[in-house]
């Protein structure tokens, strides 16, 4: 079962409010307007017909039967209710809707011979008035909503930019950009709740960075302090008789060590302090030498050369650790694919984890049961932080296990047409589908 959501901008639902809201006013306005109009003309048009009929009867009574004013005596089309109230010796007016055209004002004195006597005149011209007074109030209800529209496409324009810039700078500040604040962003004179959760978010984002920074430092400084003693460690190491437990010691204590340096590497890139040191090398030919260096084992294919403005010693880095990572949690045979300045590695083993597909890379976390149990979980994630100082990208995806070649776990690095930027920054890496 497909399921369609709508998404409609914020100007649009408040000019769509605004207009309906102005929209039902005007309609209610407009038949309170209409009602009351039209009862006070025919209310008009019965007091005349009074008038009328009144004459008419002076002049019936003095001109010894005649009538004026096209009064009638006993007229056959008289309605009912005229005559009831003869009957009663009343004088009366009446308004005859017949639906079709325009309605009648009939008006009817008794009189002393019996008779009655009636007059009767369509709501032709009063009609008319009304009817012009209908059109403009069609004119004018149109104008409320159209003004209506307009003025809700303008305060919803003007809120939906302000929410826009604080989410565009929202996503800076959360891609690491943390010169960025929302406030700044929005900008403006005008002082609306967008202000107050613009600076809500700018606190907590300090909040954040603070603690995060905190941390940083925390971890750099333990791990700075734990060089001494670990390099004291491999020193006396070496010291050691030859033997199984010396190897084991050794194994350990270099272990150790490379722990201690990838986490003050890590520690580094967290500060976003490192700077590329650019130079041009020729893609192809850099990466067949250093994957020779690294594991002569390992496929390299070279599809199409490319020469790119990039650290060397970076990239050797994150070359070195995509193939120890293919190395460890992978099986053979691991492909290295040179493709213009699109570098790929693969390995033909389970595939990353899904939640490192999910959430990338993350710090002494090695993924599944199939793929862990062999390292400390940075060698990726110093892998993407030198990939960020390059201004380069890297992606992790799966092999189609169904497919030609089988499945298994490919790392993409694309590399940019351009360096970094002197702030340390990074150029948009836009990625083909």
């Amino acid at each position: 079962m497909v399921n369609l959501t709508l998404r409609s901008g914020l100007r649009w639902k408040v000019s769509l409010a605004i207009a309906g809201v102005g929209a039902l006013i005007a309609i209610a306005l407009s038949l309170v307007v209409h009602n009351a109009a039209r009862a006070s003309m025919i209310n008009s048009s019965r007091d005349v017909m009074d008038q009328r009929i009144q004459l008419a009867e002076r002049y019936y009574r003095t001109s010894q039967g005649r009538t004026t004013l096209h009064a009638k005596v006993d007229d056959p089309a008289l309605p009912e209710q005229l005559r009831e109230a003869a009957a009663l010796g009343q004088r009366a007016t009446f308004v005859q809707d017949t639906g079709g055209s325009a309605p009648q004002v009939w008006a009817s004195v008794p009189l002393a011979n019996g008779k009655i006597l009636s007059m009767h005149q369509p709501f032709q011209d009063r009609l008319k008035i009304l009817d012009e007074m209908d059109r403009a109030l069609i004119i004018g209800s149109v104008s409320v909503v159209l003004g209506g529209c307009a003025l809700g496409i303008l305060i919803g324009g003007q809120l939906s930019r302000r929410l826009r810039k604080a989410s565009a700078a929202a996503r800076k500040l959360a891609d690491g950009d943390r010169d960025v604040r929302v406030r700044e962003a929005i900008g403006g004179r005008v002082r609306d709740e967008t202000d107050d959760l613009a600076r809500a978010v700018d606190g907590m984002a300090q909040a954040l960075q603070d603690r995060l920074e905190a941390e940083r430092r925390v971890t750099a400084d333990i791990a700075h302090e734990l060089r001494t003693p670990v390099t004291g460690l491999l020193t006396a190491a070496e010291l050691l008789p030859p033997g199984r437990p010396t190897e084991l010691v050794r194994d350990r204590a270099q272990a150790m060590r490379t722990l201690v340096e990838d986490v003050l590497e890590v520690a580094r890139l967290d500060g976003f302090a490192e700077r590329a040191e650019m130079q041009e090398i020729e893609l192809g030919e850099f990466v067949v030498r250093r994957v020779r260096a690294f594991s002569p084992e390992a496929r390299v294919t070279v599809t199409r050369h490319a020469y790119v403005n990039t650290d060397p010693r970076r990239l050797e880095r994150i070359l070195g650790n995509l193939l120890a990572n293919a190395a460890k949690h992978g099986r053979g045979p691991v492909e290295v694919t040179v493709e213009g300045r699109v570098l790929r590695v693969r390995d033909h083993g389970p595939g990353f984890p899904e939640d490192l597909l999910r959430e990338g890379p993350s710090r002494f976390r090695t993924g599944s049961e199939d793929r862990a149990g062999k390292g400390h979980g940075l060698g990726l994630t110093i892998a993407a932080g030198q990939a960020r100082v390059l201004g380069a990208r890297l992606t992790f995806r799966n092999a189609d296990p169904e497919a030609a070649g089988g499945g298994g776990a490919i790392a993409v690095l694309w590399l940019p047409e351009s360096s970094p930027t002197s702030t340390g920054t990074f150029p948009i890496i836009r990625v083909p589908d």
